[in-house]
């Protein structure tokens, strides 16, 4: 008697309705995982940041006139990334509120969206 070696149609359909279940479980909790890395990235970055900022302001006495400064000062070796919006440039740099000490006193995301809490990312 002879034997084809191979798998019938029927074998075939079963696998993939098998591996089609599987991802339908997987992918969602990997789209999740990732955006909350991405959440909690961003607000260590901010974290970062507004301290980088804080001892600018206490060794200077004054504030930063951009991001550069920090890192031409040397409090950081490159302006760290909004994971988000995966750019270094979408910071939004709040001025200060004192006018005799301009610059940049507070950063917030440039990011669209809303965190898994709801709140948008630009109020972080």
């Amino acid at each position: 008697m002879k034997h084809n070696k191979g798998f019938t149609l029927v074998e075939l359909l079963v696998v993939l309705a098998i591996i089609s279940l599987l991802l339908t479980i997987a992918l969602p909790r990997y789209f999740s995982s990732v955006d909350k890395s991405k959440e909690v990235a961003l607000r260590e970055n901010l974290q970062v940041l507004r301290s980088g900022i804080d001892k600018y302001y206490a060794d200077k006495g004054e504030y930063p006139a951009a991001l550069a400064d920090l890192v031409a000062q040397r409090y950081f070796r490159k302006v760290p990334l909004d994971p988000v919006t995966e750019s270094a440039t979408t910071w939004q740099l709040l001025p200060s509120a004192d006018a005799e000490k301009p610059g940049v006193a507070d950063i917030r995301s440039g990011a669209k969206g809303k965190t898994r809490d709801g709140i948008p990312f630009e109020q972080l």
